[in-house]
């Protein structure tokens, strides 16, 4: 998406930034958040001649960061990284101390990255349908591993539970780690895995893959099927990762930011950084994202309701 000519912007746009920005990641340093916002920041950085600070803020499920971004001044110099955990937490927590909605603003939707269904090779099904089949003939007998409660695969998988009207059973672990190596000891049946993580055992032959969770297929896997076209149409989950500002920040900065933003992801050292990974750049502009995120808060939300999930 072109960048908008410095002449459409109004004149104190123009001049922004004239001193470093903060950028808040509500996860810890090296995992994939905090890389997609470093990766972006840089870019920033580099474009503007202003360097972007990465503020790693982690703890309270993801809530602390966001805490702090929406207490910030809507100046254009903190910007907040929203992800998928964000629209679950608005339904998840009863008493969050912010309002994504409310207190946050819309720049851009910068990535989004699948999950990838995977059973062990010893599970005797070949597609989403064959294992919806055989959970249902076998209620409970199966369990699932998820990085964690509340997180990207446990929603994806409680999503396809609802949807499909199957008894899998929940088994949490702390990480990614943990969990793919019960799955491949066959302690665990199935999983909705990171894509990078599991595309090496789906080549060896330990684990299967049936679907991905994306609404289009991978480009890293083109040639298994969606969730979606297997059987369970409107199926979509995943991590995503966006740009939010504190509410309240001048129209004009946030679409100068929208602009730069757009042009870093159409950029083809990016796009082949990260499709490497599995992940699709998207850009856009504020009222898509904003639009996308109010659809995810719902869904989820109903998601939560129907499980009756609640934080421990």
């Amino acid at each position: 998406m072109l960048a908008l000519a410095m002449g459409a912007f109004p004149a104190g746009a123009q001049s922004y930034p004239e001193r470093p920005l903060r950028f808040i990641v509500a996860y810890p340093a090296g995992g994939g958040a905090d890389l997609v916002a470093r990766a972006v920041g840089q870019k920033l950085g580099e474009a503007w001649g202003q360097q972007v600070v990465i503020d790693n803020r982690p703890g309270g499920g993801a809530n602390i960061g966001a805490e702090l971004a929406a207490r910030a001044a809507p100046d254009g110099y903190t910007l907040f990284e929203l992800t998928q955990t964000h629209s679950v937490n608005a339904t998840l927590y009863p008493k969050l101390g912010y309002d994504p909605l409310r207190d946050l603003a819309a720049v851009i939707l910068m990535a989004t990255i699948p999950s990838i269904l995977v059973v062990h090779s010893a599970v005797p099904v070949h597609s989403t349908r064959e294992l919806i089949d055989y959970a249902k003939a076998r209620p409970g007998a199966l369990n699932y591993a998820s990085t964690g409660s509340g997180g990207p695969q446990h929603l994806g998988a409680e999503l396809f539970k609802t949807m499909s009207g199957v008894q899998i059973t929940h088994i949490p672990y702390k990480g990614a780690a943990p969990a793919l190596t019960d799955l491949l000891g066959g302690q665990v049946q199935c999983m909705f895995g990171n894509m990078l993580s599991t595309l090496p055992h789906i080549r060896t032959g330990k684990l299967r893959a049936l679907a991905v969770s994306s609404a289009r297929r991978s480009r890293v896997s083109p040639e298994t099927p969606t969730v979606a076209e297997s059987g369970l149409p409107g199926f979509e989950s995943g991590s995503w990762f966006g740009i939010h500002v504190p509410a309240k920040t001048p129209r004009a900065l946030i679409d100068k930011l929208n602009a730069e933003v757009n042009r870093i992801l159409a950029l083809p050292e990016m796009r082949e950084r990260f499709g490497a990974d599995g992940a699709e750049l998207v850009g856009g502009t504020p009222a898509e994202f904003d639009a996308f995120l109010r659809r995810e808060i719902g869904k989820w939300a109903k998601v939560i309701k129907l499980t009756g999930m609640r934080v421990e």
